[in-house]
């Protein structure tokens, strides 16, 4: 069975071209099961039942997992066993039937605007490191792009007289981003005056650079944004998501379309960039109860 695992997940990096973070949920997840399965008297995949599905998915609850986690450990499994079905390695899928639970949809946490213009004040420098975090931060939150993204960015990415960056999200989508001034004159200071120093003579056309002259990874900005906001004396849970959900909701509440903000974000479900909106009324109410004279 351990067999199969491997062989889906080259099916999805190979002929799906799914993204890293994705691979690595149907990995985990996937040898989870495949553990838990491995205790019974199984011998390979086209034995499984509904049943065996259920208990596993019962053991999690029973660990403490949330209903969140749990959802995403049913659509691993799903796609695990239809996959086998496609491939005729069983004549079944256990799983299809299984219920989903709904999870509370928890609203994002984001930064105000004051919040958000403190955090890039704090990233001011002069040092090539200085300037290459202010640009990183200003063009996160120009674009609202995942932090994965940011890292796989290229020189050949960014237009900056024409005012916008060329970005492939999830499942190698393609998109189109403006690009604010502020995060373009940030950007070209770190291409004319930071970027080659810290290169140290290696020959890549990667954006953004760590000390070692080599791609920066996604928890080297985290660290980078951490350091910042302790700067900035910003107490909230801060993470390179809040960054992302701070421009969808500010552009929300300025009046922006959403159908344009699920573009730009890169959502292939609207449904995914509503929960913005709830953001935004969320604010509306603290505003009628706070200025309503009977409120």
């Amino acid at each position: 069975m351990e067999a199969d695992v491997a062989d889906f997940i080259h099916y999805c990096q190979v002929e799906k071209g799914l993204s890293e973070n994705t691979i690595r949920s149907y990995n985990r997840d996937l040898h989870q099961y495949m553990k838990h399965i491995n205790r019974t008297a199984i011998e390979n995949a086209g034995q499984i039942e509904r049943s065996h599905v259920v208990d596993y998915l019962y053991s999690l609850k029973e660990a403490g997992r949330s209903a969140s986690t749990i959802a995403r450990n049913i659509s691993s499994i799903r796609a695990f066993h239809q996959f086998l079905l496609r491939e005729q390695r069983s004549q079944k899928d256990p799983s299809e039937l299984v219920e989903i639970p709904k999870g509370e949809r928890k609203l994002p946490d984001f930064l105000s605007v004051s919040e958000v213009e403190r955090l890039l004040q704090a990233a001011d420098g002069t040092t090539p490191f200085a300037i290459r975090n202010k640009a990183m931060l200003e063009l996160m939150y120009a674009t609202g792009i995942r932090v994965s993204e940011l890292c796989n960015l290229t020189t050949r990415d960014i237009h900056l007289h024409m005012g916008f960056i060329h970005c492939i999200g999830k499942g190698n989508k393609e998109r189109i981003i403006p690009l604010g001034k502020e995060a373009a004159d940030a950007l070209e200071r770190y291409t004319n005056k930071a970027r080659l120093p810290l290169m140290k003579n290696k020959r890549h056309d990667t954006l953004f650079v760590n000390h070692h002259g080599e791609q920066l990874s996604r928890q080297g900005f985290w660290k980078i944004l951490k350091a910042t906001a302790e700067k900035a004396a910003i107490t909230k849970k801060l993470t390179p998501h809040t960054l992302r959900h701070s421009f969808a909701t500010h552009l929300l509440e300025n009046g922006a379309d959403l159908r344009a903000v699920q573009e730009m974000l890169g959502h292939a479900d609207i449904s995914t960039t509503q929960i913005y909106t709830h953001v935004s009324n969320h604010k509306l109410k603290d505003v009628y109860v706070h200025f309503h004279p009977r409120a």
